[in-house]
């Protein structure tokens, strides 16, 4: 929650937050995520605007995943923007919310009372700036598909030799030798 009200409600008036906060619920995707109780860093503008209040900022933190190719663990930097208006209330007085239909209604953000509740937006941007195919090094070879060793340990002449069907052998051999048969 951030307090708004050193904002005050007069148009144009702008002041910036610099938070550290602790993740309450781990913030994930497919195969990566920015787990429980780890810290992530808020640089916030908040404005006041003829509506509401405008934060505009950037969450960054540490993602913990790992990679879709050999499946190692790994940790990396994670930034993410975003943009959200949080809109007065309607029996605030001040101003009056013009009715829409409930569809409209449910995407909106309120502030309740002179406070910001922010987990929702940030927990979407995060989510949203989560790899889908994290890597380990942007050239992981990954894993053999017949035994299982990771490729980067084993070289690029690891093989298992021909696995060629028996069946074929009689092809093979016309193959190699396309004489007069």
């Amino acid at each position: 929650m951030v307090d708004t009200r050193q904002l005050g409600r007069q148009p144009g008036s702008m002041r910036t937050v610099n938070r550290i906060v602790t993740v309450p619920e781990a913030f994930s995707g497919a195969m990566a995520s920015v787990p429980e109780g780890s810290e992530v860093e808020l640089d916030l503008r908040l404005e006041a605007v003829m509506e509401g209040v405008l934060v505009t900022g950037t969450v960054s933190g540490q993602l913990t995943a790992e990679c879709s190719r050999c499946l190692d663990p790994l940790s990396d930097e994670l930034e993410a923007g975003f943009q959200e208006l949080y809109r007065y209330s309607a029996d605030d007085g001040e101003s009056a919310r013009v009715e829409e239909d409930a569809s409209d209604e449910d995407e909106d953000y309120y502030l309740e009372g002179d406070l910001l509740d922010l987990g929702p937006v940030v927990r979407d941007a995060v989510v949203l700036a989560l790899p889908l195919s994290p890597l380990c090094v942007p050239d992981c070879p990954g894993l053999c598909a017949e035994c299982g060793v990771r490729l980067a340990e084993v070289g690029p002449d690891h093989g298992h030799g021909d696995a060629v069907d028996p069946r074929w052998e009689a092809l093979r051999a016309i193959a190699e030798d396309p004489g007069e048969r």
